[in-house]
């Protein structure tokens, strides 16, 4: 099978490698920018793929949702197989796509959207075809990942941390997507679209890490507890909760161990039980084997992730409880049902009474639209 690529960044130059020895496919034209066409594959207009009859898929890894979205549906229009690792875009445009793939029996598949090499949503669509999934959660972002645990085990504070992680290629030069959770959260949209046919487009919480200084970690270190930025999913009713916030664990806890730019994803069956997955979750050829995977499965005939009927909702984390820690000044404070006074002084950490998540985060956005400062992480018990 002939494959055209979109866009020869990183990612790109890992996926067209790798189709040089893949099995059954093969490397056709490669889209770049104009004036970036330097290689005798490098073509600059998508017209210029649709024009070659030969080319039976595309694998997408520009980023960003136009033109990716115009590009992804005038390929799948004209029949040919589209893969991308574009979370994104999926998370954006994903049903949309589904249903015009369904119609020209062409193949959307998107598994190198979330995890990198870690074949989460791949494992994920199989399972949920035989099994009835009770939830997700994970690690999901190898950029604060890597930061959390720079901050807790070298010392670095937030800036430093980002600094060493951007020297790396772990993080973008411009890393908001990043740190503040959205990555994250795009990547449970799409969990939960495979899992339970139900894609929350609208209502999912979302706090990141950008509020974490190295005076809380401290503080947490001596607690013995540790920081994870943790993605969660699960039904609740006909919609679902989604959720990404930092989440405290004692020392003894599978999460600890994931260490530098590592991905932890789970997911529990009613019948399987708990399954966990675990690797790297980023970087030029992890994130190029999950889109020969992709093209792999294509070639076995495997069509479609989403379930058939899968629909946007709007996210409801009102059910989801659990007592948070918090930083925050005294005045603030009054906001929260505190359950436990931990320090006083011009900041007050505290331990909460159970709160739902919606409630959470909903206080935190009105502390910080007032000026207030506040770190807040959910305590695993």
């Amino acid at each position: 099978m002939k494959v055209a690529v979109l866009g020869y960044g990183t990612v790109g130059v890992g996926v067209c490698r790798m189709l040089a020895s893949a099995r059954g496919l093969s490397l056709g034209p490669v889209l770049v920018r104009e004036g970036k066409a330097t290689e005798p594959f490098h073509v600059t207009s998508l017209d210029d793929i649709l024009a070659d009859p030969a080319v039976e898929a595309v694998a997408e890894v520009m980023g960003g949702i136009e033109p990716a979205f115009t590009y992804a549906a005038r390929i799948l229009e004209s029949g040919r197989h589209f893969v991308t690792a574009n979370k994104a875009l999926c998370a954006a445009h994903g049903i949309e796509l589904d249903a015009i793939a369904r119609r020209t029996g062409a193949a959307f598949l998107f598994s190198a959207a979330c995890g990198g090499g870690v074949p989460f949503l791949h494992n994920l669509a199989l399972a949920a075809e035989s099994d009835s999934i009770r939830s997700l959660s994970g690690i999901l972002n190898g950029t604060t990942n890597y930061m959390l645990d720079a901050m807790q085990s070298s010392g670095l504070d937030y800036g430093g941390a980002l600094k060493e992680a951007q020297a790396l290629g772990y993080a973008e030069a411009d890393p908001t997507a990043d740190v503040s959770g959205l990555d994250a959260m795009r990547k449970m949209q799409l969990g939960c679209a495979v899992a339970f046919g139900r894609l929350p487009q609208t209502g999912a919480a979302c706090e990141g890490i950008e509020h974490l200084t190295a005076e809380d970690v401290k503080d947490l270190q001596a607690r013995g507890l540790t920081c994870r930025l943790i993605t969660r999913g699960r039904p609740a009713g006909k919609s679902v909760s989604a959720y990404v916030e930092p989440t405290l664990f004692p020392s003894g806890a599978p999460e600890c161990s994931v260490r530098k730019n590592y991905n932890m994803a789970r997911y529990v069956g009613e019948n399987v039980g708990p399954i966990v997955l675990m690797g790297q979750g980023a970087g030029r050829f992890p994130t190029a084997s999950a889109v020969i995977r992709d093209l792999s499965c294509v070639l076995q005939g495997q069509r479609a992730m989403f379930p058939v009927g899968c629909s946007a909702v709007e996210a409801d984390n009102s059910g989801e409880e659990h007592p948070y820690y918090v930083r925050l000044s005294p005045a603030d404070s009054r906001r929260l049902p505190i359950a436990k006074l931990l320090s006083a002084g011009e900041s007050v950490r505290a331990v909460t009474e159970p709160v739902s998540v919606e409630r959470m985060h909903a206080i935190a956005r009105i502390i910080r639209k007032d000026g207030g400062d506040l770190f807040f992480a959910a305590l695993e018990e």
